[in-house]
């Protein structure tokens, strides 16, 4: 059966979507986990980010996977994973349940990061595959924003457990979607599928150059097996170091202290519960229109300069955050600051550090060792999440919002790394991104042999 173009970039990205929710809804519930189940301080940190372990593990062990069994497969299993772990977490009787139910909901957080970028970029052509890998992150932020509408509508009765079971839903129409779409068309010819792939490319690109686009495959594919020893290689360490560099920079800038800590640190300023949580919701929708747009804007401004663009917004926001607030003290108008502090580094991450990183990270590695690049560099983004996330709520109590200004650092060191290490990949195939990280080390290696002969 044949699926719609838009069926499939839409059920590919929903994956992003529970991503979103189950990073998102901790944020809300935790106010009143800490009630019901009498958390402190630490074990709060731990609940939080115990989802994180899981995730890195998923990012780990997906890659080798899903170049193994196949992308689809992959997300299928990622889908029911989401499913156990939802209904877990909701029906936890202790804080230790709650904590092991967090880590296998996860895994599967993990595997989605890893996976739907890796099997959008293969699947969208490359004049617009910064538009459709970006679906990924709208529905990362339509997830975070549902996760407030279902935390706001449930604290009236701190129904923590509806907020958390609630996940459940899109994971059971993930797992059933996911069986009507079809097999990456790259992965399909590294397993020697070739007309499979075919008629996958001919259904896609409605015939439009699909010949060349399968040469080109087969042509890199060729090249070398994959696997660790590839990824060693010289020739692919850049990749490595820019996948590496920029999963670990997205979480050091502070990005994800906002989703999960927003109501927390609304509150330590002066605003109720009610207030933070609907303050969070305003941060939310803003979060989706500004990821709409930067999906306009991936392909036409590019990669790289919107990385250097957020960078230095986001630096100068976290500056703001911890320089004004700490002079204000605990009121109404400084809790309002505090939000229009929030709300302006949301505009810049979401238009730029947001979709930007998981675009590229699904772009920069060779075919043969995409799914384990990728892996790795989500182990990097979740290994750099859970350590922030993990310290953030002891660090806030001891610091205050001073603390923002040490992510604000990391942002400036974030833009002298774009600088140095990223490449635009805006407009090319990924077998040209390919080639042309041969021909880098080709060059450099020959440059370096002209050298030593002199």
């Amino acid at each position: 059966m044949k699926v719609n173009n838009a069926l499939i970039y839409f059920f590919g990205a929903l994956g992003g979507l529970l991503f979103g929710y189950d990073t998102g809804v901790i944020s809300g519930a935790i106010l009143y986990i800490k009630k019901s189940l009498g958390l402190t301080s630490l074990t709060e940190g731990i609940v939080v980010s115990s989802i994180l372990v899981g995730a890195m593990i998923g990012a780990a062990i997906s890659g080798r996977l899903s170049d193994k069994y196949g992308r689809r497969k992959n997300v299928m299993v990622a889908a029911a994973i989401f499913c156990i772990g939802a209904i877990g977490t909701a029906l936890a009787p202790s804080t230790g349940v709650l904590i092991l139910f967090r880590i296998v909901l996860g895994i599967a957080v993990g595997c989605a990061s890893a996976l739907v970028p890796l099997y959008l970029s293969e699947m969208a052509p490359a004049n617009i595959r910064g538009a459709l890998s970006s679906l990924n992150q709208l529905m990362i932020v339509t997830g975070i924003l549902i996760a407030y509408i279902i935390n706001y509508i449930f604290a009236p009765i701190e129904g923590w457990r509806w907020m958390l079971g609630l996940a459940f839903v899109p994971g059971i129409i993930l797992l059933i979607g996911m069986l009507f779409l079809p097999e990456s068309p790259r992965w399909l010819l590294k397993q020697n599928r070739e007309q499979e792939a075919r008629n996958i490319l001919q259904h896609l690109r409605k015939g439009i150059g699909v010949e060349k686009e399968i040469a080109d495959i087969k042509k890199t594919n060729a090249e070398e097996n994959g696997g660790w020893k590839m990824l060693k290689q010289k020739w692919v360490r850049p990749a490595l170091i820019v996948g590496v560099g920029l999963a670990v920079f997205q979480q050091i800038i502070g990005c994800n202290t906002v989703i999960y800590y927003a109501p927390t640190t609304i509150t330590k300023v002066g605003l109720g519960d009610s207030a933070a949580l609907l303050g969070t919701i305003g941060i939310g929708i803003i979060n989706v229109i500004v990821t709409i747009f930067a999906i306009w804007l991936m392909d036409k401004l590019g990669r790289k300069k919107l990385l250097l663009i957020g960078s230095i917004g986001m630096a100068v926001c976290l500056f703001a955050l911890g320089l004004l607030t700490k002079f204000g003290g605990h009121s109404s108008a400084t809790g309002y600051i505090t939000l229009a502090c929030l709300a302006v580094y949301i505009v810049f991450f979401a238009a730029t550090w947001g979709p930007v990183v998981w675009v590229m990270i699904g772009e920069i590695f060779p075919l043969n060792v995409r799914g384990l690049g990728i892996g790795i560099s989500g182990v990097a983004n979740w290994g750099a999440n859970l350590l922030v996330s993990l310290t953030f709520p002891s660090l806030l109590d001891r610091f205050g919002n001073m603390l923002f200004v040490v992510y604000g650092v990391m942002g400036i060191l974030a833009f002298f790394f774009v600088t140095l290490y990223v490449t635009e990949t805006k407009g090319r195939s990924l077998e040209q991104i390919e080639i042309d990280l041969r021909n880098k080390d080709q060059q450099l290696g020959t440059e370096q042999a002209n050298q030593t002969a002199i």
